[in-house]
């Protein structure tokens, strides 16, 4: 009875650990802290998304090594979440360009249900802070996925074609950089070419080099 009560007690102070801090806030905290301030000349590119972002760093971090890039991606998150640390993770670190990639999880239920309407408004809200505080944004599409192998039958692949002509359209309007990764990496069934990804979702190494060259030319195209 006794170890029942103490387990129920972790998992309660868990639950309101995390409730406390829904968007993940403290997560970059000390190291937003400690990022140094750029130096003269330097355009600062903050990367926000979610596990897909940060596994970028994680499986080649050779690619954001002596370069501007901060990677702001935390792993699950969806889009009310990102929209609610963009301040801090973006805005306050003095960034010059966003890169937002966002959606899937939104998509997968993460976080409760969401419909593509919401999903958009959420990065376009991101979008509109950038912005507003002079940084430039390239908007990327949602990446394929034919299925979530941890949420099977919720359809991403016909979803997220159709989140991504919402995105598309509202960079066209709005003179925005929007980066198509989709069509690079579809299979011709709106999923990932196999070399590219282990599970369907997320890349392989071959897949973020794969992407790296599409990426380094929007920042030039931005940034000149």
């Amino acid at each position: 009875m006794r170890s029942l009560l103490c387990t129920a007690i972790f998992l309660f102070s868990s639950v309101a650990l995390h409730a406390q801090d829904w968007p993940n806030l403290s997560h970059f905290k000390e190291q937003n802290k400690q990022l140094p301030k750029k130096a003269e000349g330097e355009q600062r590119v903050v990367f926000m998304g979610n596990s897909i972002t940060i596994g970028w760093l994680q499986t080649h971090p050779e690619f954001f090594e002596n370069k501007p890039y901060v990677n702001r991606g935390i792993s699950g998150q969806t889009t009310p979440q990102m929209l609610l640390r963009f301040q801090q993770d973006v805005v306050q670190l003095e960034a010059d360009i966003v890169v937002i990639l966002a959606g899937t999880n939104d998509i997968a239920g993460n976080t409760g249900p969401m419909t593509l309407e919401m999903i958009f408004d959420n990065i376009v809200s991101m979008a509109e802070i950038a912005k507003a505080n002079g940084i430039k944004v390239i908007l990327c599409s949602v990446l394929p996925a034919y299925d979530y192998p941890w949420r099977p039958g919720l359809e991403p692949n016909i979803k997220i074609p159709k989140l991504n002509q919402l995105l598309k359209a509202y960079a066209l309007e709005n003179n925005l950089y929007y980066l198509d990764y989709f069509n690079a990496l579809d299979d011709g069934n709106n999923g990932i070419q196999p070399p590219y990804t282990y599970d369907g979702v997320h890349l392989t190494l071959e897949g973020y080099k794969y992407i790296e060259p599409l990426l380094e030319d929007a920042l030039d195209e931005v940034l000149n």
